[in-house]
């Protein structure tokens, strides 16, 4: 007896076996691929501010997040063109009109080519954090979570940018819309990062693009106004994008241009206004740890060891002035908008105003030139320059040359020798020889021709003189105000 056959079974794709298929049909793979090679080639093999000091994009976690951000000039556009790519595919392969036919709803594939590109740009972009984060780890970097929202907000600006040139792309499925996009997308960030004239761009209108300025400074963080801000902007964008990509009526494109709008709505008002407000000290690497009496930061709590023996020898040594000071302290710039009486910076050049040193601290700067690779006597030395006060003048900025930076512009290079062979000699009144401070080379000879006077006239005075005499530069140099050089010789006024 015949049975009749059983009919067979049509299965659905799984959706892991959907994603594969996008992953090796479509060109995701190929933009995180490409995405991955840019920024490791542009953070790694390109020399840049990223490679300079204390703000080195593999010193500490919230620079290495920071500077990927300021990369995004670059793979923000990138992300955008090859989302553009994918979305003029079906119309290039000549499967629009048989793709519309199908009854599956065109948003299930839309998502699966979707998550696609957000899988792949999402780990290209994790991966060269992972990898920098290793370079820090390797170089004792202060370890936290203050940087998961800058990198979050940067990952989903990717995300955003590729789903909004798939969208762009699908409605005007164009062989000129990638490159038109590539464009016009990297002319748009660089017009609001580089301006001619600074401020010429509203900084709310800044920082609607993906990409952050420079690191400034180890101790800032991105304000959560600006997190908040650029999340709701770039959700409008994704949303925006996405429904572009499924969308077949005229009539749904234009609606779909409603969360762009509501998101721009939303975020505008949110954005500060002043640059100053953009950033902010981050409490938690500020925070002091000490030992004994001398203290540094909880981002620098490595070189506590290296410090505590040069700062107490410096403290003791200091005690010889009528009101010696009593702590030895890392300093950190204040910020301005940190309610500390800063200046307002213009966007392109921020100006951190001068932190106020209490009387009784000695203060420790780890990123000056001074202390960079010192020996515990040169460590000694540079905390006893100036009678234990930091510089008035930045020696190391004479070759700064570039006019159109304001602080170069007021930089007195007389000024700067001067106080720094006043600082030479004070350092040498407490140790007994006269030796050149570390850094400041460009400034070290013509400090020497006039430190060794100095010098020999100091010792000449009685030692109760030569006593009120580094009492009185010491205040001088706490408040910044003369010519410490002739209050150390007892010159009139300059």
């Amino acid at each position: 007896m015949n049975r009749e056959a059983p009919a067979r079974q049509v299965r659905t794709p799984r959706k892991g076996r959907i994603l594969r298929i996008e992953l090796r049909r479509s060109a995701a793979l190929s933009a995180g691929l490409l995405l991955l090679f840019v920024a490791f080639g542009f953070l790694q093999l390109v020399g840049g501010p990223w490679w300079e000091g204390a703000e080195s994009w593999t010193e500490q976690f919230t620079s290495t997040a920071w500077w990927q951000r300021f990369s995004m000039v670059l793979l923000w556009p990138l992300a955008v063109t090859a989302g553009a790519v994918h979305g003029i595919r079906d119309r290039r392969s000549g499967t629009s009109e048989l793709l519309a036919t199908t009854p599956r709803p065109g948003w299930h594939r839309a998502t699966r080519s979707a998550g696609a590109f957000a899988l792949t740009l999402s780990a290209a972009y994790v991966l060269v954090f992972l990898y920098g984060g290793v370079r820090v780890l390797a170089n004792d970097g202060y370890v936290h979570l203050g940087w998961l929202p800058v990198l979050a907000v940067g990952v989903l600006a990717l995300v955003s940018g590729a789903l909004l040139g798939m969208g762009v792309a699908r409605a005007v499925p164009s062989a000129l819309t990638p490159p038109v996009l590539a464009l016009g997308s990297l002319t748009a960030v660089l017009a609001v990062h580089v301006t001619v004239t600074p401020g010429m761009v509203p900084n709310r209108i800044v920082l609607l693009s993906p990409a952050l300025s420079q690191v400034y400074s180890t101790f800032l963080s991105v304000t959560w106004r600006v997190h908040a801000g650029q999340t709701v902007w770039l959700l409008g964008l994704a949303a925006t994008g996405f429904l572009l990509l499924v969308a077949r009526r005229r009539r749904a494109r234009l609606l779909a241009l409603g969360p762009i709008v509501l998101g721009a709505a939303v975020a505008v008002p949110l954005l500060p206004a002043d640059s100053a407000r953009n950033y902010a000290l981050d409490k938690a690497s500020t925070a002091l740890v000490c030992e004994g009496h001398v203290c540094v930061t909880t981002l620098h709590e490595p070189r506590l060891a290296a410090l505590k023996g040069p700062g107490e020898e410096a403290l003791r040594l200091l005690g010889r002035l009528p009101d010696p000071p009593s702590a030895v302290r890392e300093s950190v710039d204040p910020w301005p908008g940190e309610g500390n009486g800063g200046t307002k910076a213009p966007r392109s050049t921020p100006v951190v105003a001068t932190p106020v040193v209490p009387a009784d601290v000695v203060p420790v700067d780890f990123e000056s030139p001074a202390l960079q690779g010192a020996t515990n006597e040169e460590y000694t030395r540079a905390l006893l320059a100036g009678a234990g006060t930091a510089p008035c003048l930045d020696a190391d900025m004479s070759d700064m040359s570039d006019p159109t930076e304001e602080r170069p512009r007021a930089y007195d290079k007389t000024k700067a020798v001067r106080e720094l062979a006043a600082r030479t000699v004070a350092a040498a009144w407490f140790t007994g020889d006269l030796e050149p401070l570390r850094g400041a080379a460009p400034l070290r000879a013509d400090a020497e021709a006039l430190a060794g006077p100095a010098w020999d006239a100091l010792r000449a005075l009685p030692p109760d003189v030569q006593r009120e005499r580094m009492a009185a530069l010491r205040t001088a140099a706490l408040s910044c105000d003369g010519d410490l050089l002739d209050v150390l010789t007892g010159g009139g006024p300059r």
